[in-house]
């Protein structure tokens, strides 16, 4: 069995926000005054998370009102989530530990 630590939210944020700088991307307009989210050009965001953390591109899904949301993670366990809106930037919204994909869907559990 595996445990699995999670990051408390607020370094979850400066982590992502340590990406982007890392990664060279500027912060999105709507975003920059909470410090939430960086933007740019998907390739290039791609490219450094396989570079810079040996991510690649686990699963994706269509937003209806955002655009395609896409998780990348490495074999080490980083991940990062990525959405590329409907004009065409990328921008970082998540990043975090501990990846593990599920092999089996997981039976449902009563709320």
């Amino acid at each position: 069995m595996t445990t699995m630590t999670f990051l408390p939210e607020g370094r979850r944020l400066a982590l992502v926000a340590g990406m982007a700088v890392s990664l060279g991307l500027p912060a999105a307009p709507d975003a920059a005054a909470q410090g939430r989210m960086f933007c740019g050009k998907r390739d290039k965001i791609i490219a450094d998370l396989a570079r810079k953390y040996g991510e690649t591109r686990r699963s994706y899904g269509l937003s209806p009102s955002q655009g395609v949301i896409e998780v990348y993670a490495s074999e080490s366990g980083s991940w990062t989530i990525l959405i590329t809106r409907r004009d065409g930037m990328s921008c970082l919204i998540a990043a975090g530990e501990a990846y593990e994909a599920e092999q089996a869907a997981l039976p449902e559990t009563p709320i």
